[in-house]
């Protein structure tokens, strides 16, 4: 636990001192761009640190059996460890521009408690009685807010690349960089796809679609792809990267099986979106397509025809939630949940990876999958 609240705090601190520099530059430009950084300030305050947490893990999985296992302890002597946390840092920018990106699609008005960035912009526009739509210049604003995000993210990766001393390690860490970006993007788009054309597909392809989207969207970019990237990045062997994966994907897919369950039961004060909100916004979830097949007629033309009004209104939240709940598909995620996180634990046995390593990450499998936000 200690190592692990040492490593985020530094990518806190890097993130911070790359907000500082890039706030600099963009102030030479002109003063209005500070909003910027101060909207990527916000953004980033309030994230768990995960993707972070198992990019410096799945380095130190492969660093660590070369070297002295307390591997943060020796920060300044380590000549990569900087590397690490610039990538970490890295993986935390891109996960925040995928946010902003994600809640202009969902049209979702909050992100962790706060106003989501276009309602942001939206709302200074208005604020401001400028002329023209407020939500078409809140949209316009956090959708560049995003792209400069991606941006960014590369730069900070390749800043930690640059140092690494084998070029053959970087070069097969930004490959993994790339392909993360290309899923998650294709993820997303399956995501917004499988809401508007679901009809069109068989109903026993409704699950492994929704399983697609889980693994693309969120499972690989979420857990898989950065291990992986930190495992490349100390020049692991083939055998050690396929053993981070094999440990990454189904974990990554119980992580996102979890934070679905959330967006269907989850207390708003404690995830800082509405009750519900993946209902309104009508996703096509695994517990969705569990509680379809399980239900008779009646109740799936219910799901369906009350599935992404966004103007659903307490009392129907509350029907389809008992619906979903009746279907038996909370207690079959559960189930899938635990068989994933044991699969995954179960690859870390005899996996040639640091000790240390493997025992923080079982710590985190538990973490990530029991989390209440």
């Amino acid at each position: 636990m200690p190592e692990r609240l040492r490593l985020v705090d530094l990518v806190n601190a890097r993130l911070e001192q790359f907000l500082e520099e890039r706030a600099a530059h963009l102030g030479t430009i002109a003063d209005d761009l500070a909003v910027f950084t101060d909207s990527s300030r916000d953004l980033l305050s309030g994230g768990k640190r995960f993707r972070a947490l198992f990019c410096y893990w799945g380095w130190h999985a492969v660093a660590g059996t070369v070297r002295a296992e307390d591997l943060l302890a020796e920060l300044d002597e380590h000549p990569d460890l900087s590397s690490v946390v610039d990538a970490a840092a890295a993986l935390e920018l891109f996960h925040a521009a995928a946010l902003v990106h994600d809640d202009i699609m969902d049209n979702s008005d909050t992100r962790r408690g706060m106003p989501a960035a276009h309602r942001r912009f939206e709302a200074d526009h208005a604020r401001r009685e400028w002329v023209g739509s407020a939500a078409t210049y809140g949209t316009s604003s956090a959708l560049l807010l995003g792209d400069l995000l991606l941006g960014w993210s590369d730069e900070l990766l390749d800043t930690g690349l640059a140092r690494l001393d084998d070029p053959r390690s970087a070069r097969a860490a930004r490959a993994e960089f790339q392909t993360m970006r290309t899923e998650v993007m294709v993820g997303q788009y399956l995501d917004i796809r499988e809401e508007v054309a679901w009809r069109d597909a068989d109903e026993a392809e409704l699950l492994p679609r929704a399983h697609r989207v889980v693994t693309y969207k969120s499972a690989k970019y979420s857990i898989e792809a950065p291990l992986a990237l930190g495992g490349l990045m100390a020049g692991g062997s083939l055998e050690q990267v396929t053993a981070l994966r094999a440990f990454g994907l189904p974990l990554g897919v119980a992580f996102q099986l979890r934070d679905d369950l959330l967006g269907v039961f989850g207390d708003p004060v404690v995830t800082g979106k509405p009750a519900g909100d993946d209902l309104r916004e009508g996703k096509r979830t695994v517990i969705i397509a569990l509680a379809r097949a399980a239900l008779p007629g009646g109740a799936v033309r219910l799901i369906d025809e009350l599935l992404g009004d966004p103007q659903l209104s307490e009392h129907q939240i509350a029907t389809l939630q008992a619906t979903i709940r009746d279907s038996g598909a909370v207690e079959t995620t559960e189930r899938i949940i635990a068989r994933s996180v044991a699969e995954a634990v179960a690859a870390l046995e005899d996996a040639p990876l640091s000790r240390s390593a493997r025992a923080e990450l079982i710590g985190l499998s538990d973490l990530v999958t029991r989390r209440a936000h």
